[in-house]
Parts: C-alpha cells; structure tokens; sequence
C-alpha cells in the first residue's frame, strides 16, 4: 500500500489535498490506521489520485469530480464524456465572457489615459504671487516620497484650475495639500508632476514680492521670477486622484499651541513602531478638548498612534503658533489644518496598534 507521502509525491496532489478529498468522500483511503490515523491507499487508487489532479487543475466544480471518479472505475464512460463536454463549454463561455469585461475595462482604460494626457498636453501660461507660491511648497514639500519603487510620487503635483494652483505630495503614509491664486488662466484643468529636485529649484528663486511666470508647454514646465528661471521636464507619470484621498468626515477637532505641543512630542512618552523602525506617539483627546500623550489603553476609541517624526514634519510645515488637529477613530487618519487657511492642510494616516 501507498502512504500519504507517496500518493502526494506520485500524483501531484499535495497531503492537504488528499486529506481535503477524504473528508469530502472524493479520493477516500483503503485504510486509515485507527491508532495515529495515518491515510494508506492501494496502488490502483493512484491513477484516480492523477485523475483528480487533473480535473482539479481543470478547475471542474467538486460535485462532479465526485461524478466522474465515481463513473471511471466502472462501465459508464458516457456519463464521464457528458460531465467532461459540459465542464468544457462552461470554460469556453467563461473565457467569452472574461474577453469582453477586459475588453470593456480596456475601452475604460483608454479614455482614462486620454483624459489624463489631455491633462499634461496642454500650454499654460499664468501668473503668481511669489510668496504664495513660496508658502505653498514650504508647506508640502516634507511629505514628497523619496521611493524609488514609486517614481510617480517622487515629485509635487501641480493641479491648475480655475483661478487656484494646488500643490499636491504623497509618500502613502502623510499628504500635503495647499493652495495659491492665479492670474491669466482660462480655467481648462492641468496637471503635471514637477519633480522634486525641480520643484526645490522653483522655491530657491522665491525670495522676491511680486509676481512670477508659471508656463506649462506639453511635458516641459518652467518659473520664470526676476530674471532667472528653473525649467524642466515633468515626470511621465499619473499621480493619484488626491481629491479622492481627503478624510470624509471630520473628527474631533482640537486646537493645539504648537510650541507646547512640539515639546510634548519631543519629550513625552513614545512607543516603538513595527521592528523599531520608529517611534510612535499615541495621542489621545480629552473630555476638556485637550491633546494629552498615553502609551496605554489598547481599546480606547479616542487614542490614535502616529509616527512622531512624521507628526513634527507637519507641525513644521504648517508655519503657525496655533494648528487643528482632527482626529477621528484609531485607524483614521489625522488632519492637520491652520486656523486662517482651509486651503493648506496635511494628511497623516495612522498606525495600528497591536497591543
């Protein structure tokens, strides 16, 4: 007789699966040793065993597995013929069908990336305030990725429309998101991904009052601001509907100091994050309207976990003595926003605690 092993190594089933087919009365062993249990099988079970295999790999639903192994040994080959020309059609009708949703999904696609190109193709030509461009990239700039796995976000979204520029970046942990006036646009949308070390280019000529030039032809951008320019190709990439990606529902809004709350942070109590790549603050909000830091309390509704160094980032970021912090359930993320701007805000998504 045939061990388990055996039947697993000679049919190409696997142990998990000859123990599956047992207790589902398909591929049943000759003896089953009533002390350890051990499965044994007879030598002609094994050409059933190869036969299942087969029918599995077919992706034939179990009931008539069960029908055909049940007809094999016996002299009712028509039923086996039948059972095998009905599995085929349904495969060949599921194929047909599976050619036509991704024949749609590519339709889909298509027009997804011609909306997109048409997004970049476009010539701009628009005037800024140079302070407030100035403060809209101070503003997100930390949350830009450094990933090389994802080139796509390695670079700050520049969303034009309307009368407004938005500057967008995202590493998937933290977002960015602020806001400048425009002049001299006709309000059709535009978008293109400035890569980051551009992007620093266009800041270090910031340093002036007045207006500067902001041009957009096809994949090329360029700043123009007293005399000098930093111009450059866009990244060749779609960045993420950002839009999409905004908190949907506000959560308790807490206003913070944020030299107090720097220095909480800075010397409070921190918890390790997954294999102490880095520290955690849990951040919890009172009954009186209060931010105070904990380490305990797995369970607690209003305690939410985030990487500190990612926290400090946004407090830096959001240039002001006082910023909201909204904060919603442990697992959504939290809003950082400043009092007198709604156009300026940032995203971090949270970490979960285990324990």
């Amino acid at each position: 007789m045939r061990s388990i092993g055996e039947m697993a190594r000679d049919s190409g089933l696997g142990v998990s699966a000859l123990r599956f087919y047992d207790r589902a009365g398909v591929l049943v062993p000759a003896w089953v040793d009533p002390v350890s249990g051990y499965r044994w099988y007879e030598p002609e079970q094994l050409q059933e065993a190869r036969l299942l295999a087969r029918l599995r790999r077919s992706g034939m639903p179990l009931a008539d597995i069960r029908l055909v192994l049940a007809s094999w040994s016996g002299v009712d080959t028509d039923l086996v013929r039948k059972l095998l020309k009905a599995h085929l059609r349904r495969l060949e009708q599921g194929l047909s069908e599976a050619r036509s949703e991704f024949s749609a999904l590519r339709a889909l696609l298509d027009h997804r990336e011609n909306v997109m190109t048409s997004l970049r193709i476009a010539t701009v030509r628009l005037s800024i305030a140079a302070p407030e461009l100035a403060a809209a990239l101070d503003t997100v700039r930390f949350a830009a990725s450094t990933d090389p796995e994802l080139p796509m976000l390695g670079g700050v979204l520049f969303d034009i429309e309307g009368e407004s520029l938005h500057v967008v970046t995202t590493d998937r942990y933290r977002m960015a998101v602020a806001q400048a006036g425009i002049a001299g646009h006709d309000g059709s949308r535009v978008q293109v991904i400035v890569p980051t070390p551009l992007a620093d280019a266009m800041r270090a000529l910031l340093d002036g009052e007045g207006p500067v030039r902001l041009s957009v032809d096809g994949d090329r951008v360029a700043l123009e601001a007293g005399g000098r320019q930093a111009a450059g190709q866009c990244l060749d990439h779609d960045f993420p509907d950002y839009r999409r990606l905004l908190p949907q529902a506000v959560g308790r809004c807490v206003v913070v100091e944020v030299a107090a709350f720097r220095k909480a942070l800075e010397t409070g109590p921190v918890r390790s994050g997954e294999a102490g790549a880095h520290e955690l603050s849990v951040l919890r909000v009172e009954e009186g309207g209060t931010v105070t830091l904990r380490t305990e309390g797995a369970e607690d509704p209003n305690r939410v976990a985030v990487n500190r160094k990612f926290l400090l980032d946004a407090l830096t970021a959001g240039a002001r003595d006082r910023l909201i912090l909204e904060l919603g359930t442990p697992t959504a993320p939290i809003a950082i926003r400043r009092p007198d701007d709604e156009g300026a805000f940032s995203i971090l998504m949270p970490v979960r605690l285990e324990d």
